[in-house]
């Protein structure tokens, strides 16, 4: 499996929301982007190591980094009703533990662990990346259904028409995988 190693690039507020941000990942050329989507919880934790507070020696994540032992990676894998997939595995793959994206993020932040991605997945996901852009792209099929209720509220209220039959349709989508898996 081919495969790109991300690196963290930054994390900005979402215009609008105080409980969203976007965690901005490059490819370690900086040509592509990647963006995740993330709770004000999680952006206060990126904050703190950013900013290399004194108080993360000893939180949770600081505590089970140092109990890691033997080389590991992240890998992420895969796209399912807007949330990636992705794994913390060993060298070997003995052992791994699915975690959020954003978990990821964090503990690739903390350590020398590497955070990559499969390239179909990044060539599918993933944006032009511009050093200084005063905006990102959020593709919508990473988005869960509650914030793509949101975003087709906003922009039938802006008559983006397109926009809204773009993200009806995602959640009609889903809806549609939902039932099926249901009948299963």
């Amino acid at each position: 499996m081919k495969r790109t190693r991300l690196r963290f690039e930054s994390i900005h507020q979402i215009m609008g929301s105080d409980e969203l941000a976007v965690i901005l990942l490059t490819d370690e050329a900086r040509q592509h982007a990647l963006t995740v989507v993330c709770d004000h919880p999680m952006t206060q934790q990126l904050l703190m190591r950013l900013h290399q507070s004194s108080q993360c020696r000893r939180m949770l994540p600081e505590a089970l980094l140092q109990m890691l032992t033997g080389r590991h990676e992240l890998m992420i894998y895969g796209l399912h009703d807007g949330q990636y997939q992705v794994v913390l595995a060993d060298e070997s793959f003995e052992r791994n533990a699915m975690i959020r994206l954003s978990d990821a993020v964090l503990l690739a932040m903390m350590s020398d662990i590497p955070l990559y991605i499969e390239n179909q997945l990044f060539e599918r996901q993933s944006i032009p990346f511009e050093e200084g852009a005063k905006g990102v792209a959020i593709p919508i099929n990473t988005m869960d259904v509650p914030r793509l209720n949101i975003a087709l509220q906003r922009a039938v209220e802006e008559e983006n028409y397109e926009l809204a039959s773009q993200l009806r349709d995602e959640i009609n989508r889903r809806s549609e995988r939902c039932k099926v898996s249901n009948k299963q």
